[in-house]
Order: structure tokens, then C-alpha cells, then sequence
């Protein structure tokens, strides 16, 4: 059987280079290259929803890779589809290297310039490597077989706009749907997930920042498991602290979760870090909250130029969430479409904090009345995003299984909300 192989090279001449080598190797069947980190991991994840024997036995990844760098885009991939060999191609053959790359993931490490032979040795073990994992695989060892779960991100346009509670019902309408999920508190020196949800918990994401290789075990040490079944990673208590989460850790840490859990939502907060940076990018889909008014909306503005300034996410992949909405507001969701050149979610979360005031003050938002409007609207939400799946018996009634009432499957016909 053929060997396919999926070269992932930034550089035209170094795509000819490789490409020419690979299909003199015998039973190669090079494939498509790929240009950059972000189609790479695209590419494998929509074979590999089709079935692991659709993804290629070997991925070659050039050292000059990007936008994410060649090590770390080795562990994602290894994470992520772990059937896959993935091999380094780099100029740097010192030992140092050599051990970072395995540490990360790769199977082989190949030296520029590069030479036939060298090539062809390593190729041929990596897919022998390869086709035992699927052999095990197909015997129903307990390995993780998926393309990785979903991975939301929240982000506020500014401070006090209702990205922490954002987060926080997005993650309770998919784990009451019944998709295990985990809900991260990535705004590292103000995080306020664990008072939203009544948590007091010694260990924090700061704990999984040095960890190389975050195994099962390392990931249940760090997280706390909520009464409503919610997988909590939580910010450290100590603001400062959150300085040792590096955008290379937070990296790690989201794929770490992503291969666990059907749904990961993240709230990044308001201030753009590294770690926050890193998990924008990593995400399915990225939220940014904003509330219709002047300050809030220039806001949302800035952040999606930052962010596209820094190959971070272009704006027409970002999608704005409009919080307290009112249909008195001369500032609409299109004319916030219009200034931000984002896509704005079709549920708006209407203007009814007094819903919220005792459960906000009570840290227990987790116990937000079913009737609430504004639950309501973020569950619908979390249904319009694709977070949910519902019961069969429970789609006529439009609830999701485990909190009667809900209605997070019912399209809003009123989008003024």
C-alpha cells in the first residue's frame, strides 16, 4: 500500500525541493503541500472527521513553517491525530535539537541539505510507525482517535462588557446538552470564572505552564470538576502569577484539552496576552463580546485590527456577540457588522441585568433561572454556535436534556432579542 505523505513547507523552493525527493521514494504517494500551520491542521482535521485511515501516514514539516513554529505545530499534530508520523526537516542538526523534536512529538528528524537516502530511511520507519499505531487503533486500544474537540473562545471588547458570563453559559448549555466540556479561565491576572461558579481551588492553568508533556493524569491534577459537571481550569488567585503561562504553555495546554473534551470554551478577558494571543488563534471560533454603545463598539474595532496587525485572526473570522441589546439603541447589530467588518451572531443577549444582580452577587450563576431572558439567549446562542446536541425526544420541545425549560435549540424569531 502506498505511503502518503503531506509535505508542509512555507517556501517555494524548498515545497520543489521536497516534493521532487518524495516522489522518487518507492510506494510514495506524495500529497498536496500545505503553506502554513494553520492548513495543515485544517487539512488533517477535516480527513481525519471522515475516518483515521484517510489521514496521511507521514507529515514532513519544514523548519521554516509558520505562523505557529515548527516544534510547536509538531506537538499539536501529535496530540491531535496521534496515527500521524510527523517528521522535521531543519538545518540544525545538533542533539539539542534532536531531543526538543522528540520531546515535542516527532518521529524522525531529517538534515538540509537534504539527501535521498536520508529521506527515504526515514520516511519508511515513520510509516512503519504509522500503520502499528492504526493496527492498534483498529483493535480498540484506548487511544484518542478524534480530530480534537471545539474550541471556543470569549474575549471582551473592553472590561465589564459580559465576557465572563458569556463563557460561563456557553459551557453550561453544552455540558447540560451532554457534551463533556471545559471551560478555561484564561484572563490570567483577573479571571473571575471561580467566583461566577462558587469555586475555591488551590491549583490553577499556572500549574500546567512547565509541564512538557501533559499527560491524563497531569491534565485531572490541574482541573476542578463543577457540581453542574464542568471541567473548571481556573486563573491563579495571584494576579502576577500569570506571567508563567507563555503563549508556548497556553498552546500546549489548549491542545492538551482539546484531545480530553467535545467542547472547550476559553474566556481570554479584555487585555491581549501571549497566552490569550495563542488561544485566539488555536480556536474553532472566536467570540468577542461587545455591549451597542460608543466606547464598547470602538473597542471591539481595535481589538479585531490588533489582531489582525499580528496574524492573530483576520476579522471576517471573528464573530461579534452584542450584549444588552435594546431596540432603543441607535447603534444595531449591522451598524456594528458594518464598523468592526466582523460577523455578528444572530442572537443578541438582551439588557435585563436585574436578572442577574443576585446570582452575579451570589457567585452561583450557574443557578440563573431557566425564565431568565438573558440565559435564554446565551443558551440559544450556544445552540446557533453548535456547542449543543439535544435528545431526540427532547428536540420538540426545544430544551436541552437536564434543564427543563431551556430553550437552546429554538432559532430566536426575534432577533432584537
Amino acid at each position: 500500500m502506498p505511503t502518503r505523505i503531506l509535505p508542509a513547507v512555507g517556501d517555494a523552493d524548498a515545497v520543489r525541493s521536497l516534493t521532487t525527493l518524495l516522489s522518487q521514494l518507492p510506494d510514495a504517494e506524495p500529497v498536496a503541500p500545505v503553506v502554513d500551520s494553520t492548513q495543515l491542521v485544517d487539512t488533517l482535521a477535516r480527513l481525519g472527521a471522515e475516518s483515521v485511515d484517510e489521514l496521511p501516514e507521514v507529515v514532513v514539516v519544514h523548519e521554516r513553517i509558520g505562523p505557529v513554529p515548527a516544534l510547536e505545530l509538531i506537538r499539536e499534530v501529535a496530540l491531535r491525530f496521534p496515527a500521524v508520523g510527523v517528521i522535521l526537516v531543519t538545518s540544525d542538526a545538533s542533539p539539542g535539537l534532536f531531543q526538543a523534536a522528540m520531546d515535542h512529538g516527532a518521529r524522525g528528524l531529517v538534515t538540509l541539505p537534504l539527501g535521498y537516502e536520508e529521506l527515504a530511511s526515514r520516511v519508511q520507519a515513520v510509516a512503519q510507525w504509522s500503520a502499528g499505531v492504526r493496527r492498534h487503533l483498529g483493535s480498540g486500544g484506548d487511544v484518542f482517535t478524534g480530530v480534537g474537540g471545539t474550541v471556543v473562545t470569549v474575549s471582551g471588547a473592553k472590561g465589564g462588557v459580559g465576557a465572563t458570563l458569556t463563557a460561563v453559559q456557553l459551557a453550561l448549555a453544552a455540558q447540560a446538552s451532554g457534551r463533556p466540556t471545559a471551560l478555561v479561565d484564561m484572563d490570567l491576572q483577573t479571571g473571575d470564572v471561580a467566583a461566577y461558579l462558587d469555586v475555591q481551588f488551590r491549583r490553577s492553568v499556572v500549574d500546567l505552564a512547565a509541564i512538557n508533556d501533559i499527560s491524563p493524569r497531569v491534565l485531572a491534577d490541574a482541573v476542578f470538576r463543577h457540581d453542574t459537571g464542568l471541567t473548571l481550569l481556573l486563573a491563579p488567585g495571584e494576579g502576577e502569577r500569570g506571567e508563567d503561562v507563555t503563549d508556548r504553555a497556553a498552546r500546549q495546554i489548549v491542545s492538551a484539552l482539546r484531545s480530553r473534551y467535545e467542547v472547550v470554551v476559553i474566556d481570554c478577558g479584555a487585555q491581549l496576552g501571549g497566552a490569550g494571543a495563542a488561544a485566539v488563534e488555536m480556536a474553532d471560533t472566536a467570540l468577542l463580546v461587545t455591549t451597542p454603545d460608543v466606547i464598547a463598539v470602538r473597542g471591539a474595532k481595535r481589538a479585531v485590527r490588533m489582531w489582525d496587525r499580528l496574524q492573530i485572526r483576520k476579522a471576517e473570522e471573528t464573530t461579534v456577540v452584542v450584549n444588552r441589546h435594546t431596540r432603543s439603541t441607535e447603534i444595531q447589530p449591522p451598524l456594528i457588522r458594518k464598523i468592526t467588518g466582523t460577523a455578528v451572531a444572530a442572537t443578541v443577549v438582551p439588557a435585563h441585568f436585574r436578572e442577574l444582580q443576585a446570582v452575579v452577587d451570589a457567585g452561583r450563576v450557574h443557578e440563573l433561572e431557566n425564565r431568565s431572558a438573558v440565559k435564554q439567549a446565551l443558551w440559544s446562542l450556544a445552540g446557533e454556535l453548535g456547542l449543543v446536541k439535544a435528545a431526540q425526544g427532547d428536540r420538540k420541545a426545544g430544551r436541552l436534556r437536564g434543564d427543563r425549560g431551556s430553550v437552546g435549540f429554538r432559532r430566536r424569531r426575534d432577533s432584537g432579542g
